[in-house]
């Protein structure tokens, strides 16, 4: 058993660990990675990046079918080997630029390969070779797909999204349970390639959307385009031969068994923080067995150990694990000083069709405030009816006080822009008039916010 002594040992070269690596290395000569599996970041394997290519041929073949509104006629050929050769190469690609990039600039005697177990607050075990001795240590370990049991029956036609990217081709048809993120972006996108979808939830969640009138709203616009139901009664699930049969009770109340070639668990993920030894620490853990942390400073109690990324559950999102490697890499390397980081504003998007955004804070966390809301509905918005995507709403939300913007929303076209004018307004605690003194080109998707905002004014005054 080889014996390693260092400052900071960061566990998982993510996005998060690449980040506390750097962040740590600027502060302290000792750091030192551990890795357990392949390199590379869970966006650009299994998440944001493949997913985004499958969205971006389905956008190609949604356009060319409908060109005739445009009086463009034109025919959509799908090759569903092709789209998965494109998606697999350039996944590929972006996971090379990570592992060729950041994973590189990690010097060699930074870096060592195997499964992290706590001994205790200072000591690690790397599978059976290594014993490391650490002043402080950044958990950055990521997250798995959450399976239920109850699709165990499946079998080997069950995929996740760690599994689904694999494929050789598109299938012939596919139900997919969990109407959230990806199984929104997934399932729209699929069946813009041909496939054959039915997409199940339950309690009525739609990509977390908690503000009822853009739930509705959103329901009603992707429930036309493909069978979306997201208070399903899915009675039984079973696998004969190679395909998977579900029996379920249609939205009109009857009784329906139809096969699929695959289902595709989208039902969230989980951090991957069991069987690494948090019970021999003095760490006090959730019920996920999560440890209880501080999300300014990243640090678990009062310890000296941090928590960040996809393994604390609180924001699965790129730019979030980011943001707290580096507060966590910072604080373990100063480590008993540390550091509370004002958060950027929450910003967090949906690439489905139309776009879904929530900036700030949600309708269901201002229900304590003395708020008013805005909308502005895109059926009349100008340039959205040029690009026939003249559909969906979106809301906004200020202090009826102070007049302050406290966040939004919505279900509409060219979200990912206008959220991120939102995130900006909201990071600068700007008020609805200061906001509304911005310049607005004339004609732009962004004339809708406008619109919103002149709203929400009306409310105020």
């Amino acid at each position: 058993m080889k014996d390693i002594e260092v400052d900071v040992a960061v566990i998982g070269v993510g996005s998060a660990g690449l980040n506390a690596y750097h962040a740590a290395k600027k502060r302290s000569a000792s750091v030192l990675t551990i890795q357990y599996g392949p390199y590379g970041t869970t966006c650009a394997r299994v998440g944001c990046m493949p997913s985004k290519l499958l969205i971006a041929a389905a956008e190609v073949a949604h356009t060319a079918k409908h060109g005739e509104k445009f009086g463009v006629a034109c025919t959509a050929n799908v090759d569903k080997t092709g789209v998965m050769l494109r998606l697999q190469k350039d996944r590929d690609n972006f996971v090379s630029s990570v592992v060729n990039g950041s994973v590189k600039a990690i010097s060699d005697c930074d870096k060592i390969e195997g499964f992290a177990h706590f001994i205790d607050n200072n000591h690690i075990r790397i599978d059976d070779h290594t014993t490391v001795k650490f002043k402080s240590a950044v958990i950055a370990t990521g997250s798995k797909p959450a399976v239920p049991p109850l699709f165990e029956s499946a079998g080997d036609r069950l995929l996740t999204t760690d599994q689904f990217f694999e494929l050789k081709t598109l299938p012939e048809s596919i139900v997919v349970f969990g109407p959230g993120v990806i199984g929104l972006e997934l399932g729209q996108a699929l069946a813009r390639l041909g496939v054959r979808v039915r997409l199940f939830g339950i309690g009525k969640e739609l990509a977390s959307i908690s503000d009822p009138t853009v739930k509705d709203i959103a329901y009603q616009i992707f429930a036309e385009e493909f069978y979306l139901d997201t208070d399903a009664n899915v009675s039984n699930i079973e696998k004969i031969g190679a395909e998977i049969i579900i029996t379920f009770i249609d939205k009109n109340g009857e009784e329906k068994i139809e096969r699929f070639d695959y289902l595709l668990a989208a039902t969230g993920r989980m951090p991957n923080v069991q069987n690494i030894g948090l019970e021999n620490t003095s760490l006090r853990l959730d019920k996920r067995g999560v440890p209880l942390h501080d999300t300014n400073t990243m640090q678990c109690g009062d310890s000296n150990i941090f928590i960040a990324g996809d393994a604390n559950n609180n924001a699965p999102l790129l730019h979030e694990a980011k943001d707290e490697g580096k507060i966590a890499g910072a604080n373990a390397a100063t480590y008993p000083q540390v550091e509370s980081v004002e958060r950027k504003a929450p910003l967090a998007i949906v690439f489905s069709d139309p776009q879904i955004a929530f900036v700030g804070m949600k309708y269901a966390d201002i229900q304590d405030c003395n708020y008013v809301v805005g909308s502005a509905d895109f059926k009349s918005q100008g340039r959205s009816k040029v690009m026939l995507k003249n559909r969906g709403i979106m809301s906004l939300y200020a202090d009826k006080d102070s007049g302050r913007f406290l966040g939004s929303e919505m279900a509409v076209s060219a979200a990912e822009h206008i959220a991120h004018l939102l995130a900006w307004s909201y990071q600068q605690r700007l008020t609805i008039e200061q906001m509304l003194d911005m310049p607005f080109y004339h004609p732009v998707v962004e004339e809708g916010l406008q619109n919103a905002l002149n709203d929400l004014l009306k409310q105020l005054k």
